[in-house]
């Protein structure tokens, strides 16, 4: 497997971990209280916004030639970068904001 056929698998596998923890935010917002449910639905709405511009970058990635592929690494790490992020700043962020509904 070439260094771009492994760059890209990683890159897929990476997606399907962040897919599971946007699923788990998702599931979460069930169980919080109706002020914090919004703010649940328009992170995990960012989230996934971020996962497409992720995913359009894997598949320009795989349709590059060698010689462009390096350049288009740089923006997917850029897209992973951010990506990262939003997902660890959603999961503090909710992990804190976790309250018991009310009947």
């Amino acid at each position: 497997m070439s260094s771009r056929e492994e760059y890209l698998h990683k890159m897929q596998a990476k997606l399907e971990e962040w897919n599971y923890e946007i699923d788990t935010l998702s599931a979460k917002a069930g169980e919080v209280t109706a002020e914090v449910t919004h703010e649940y639905r328009e992170k995990i709405e960012s989230l996934k916004a971020k996962q497409a511009a992720a995913r359009q970058k894997i598949e320009e990635l795989q349709h590059s030639g060698e010689g462009a592929w390096g350049d288009l690494k740089t923006g997917m790490e850029l897209a992973w970068t951010s990506m990262g992020e939003a997902i660890d700043s959603a999961r503090s962020r909710f992990n804190t904001n976790k309250k018991e509904k009310t009947p």
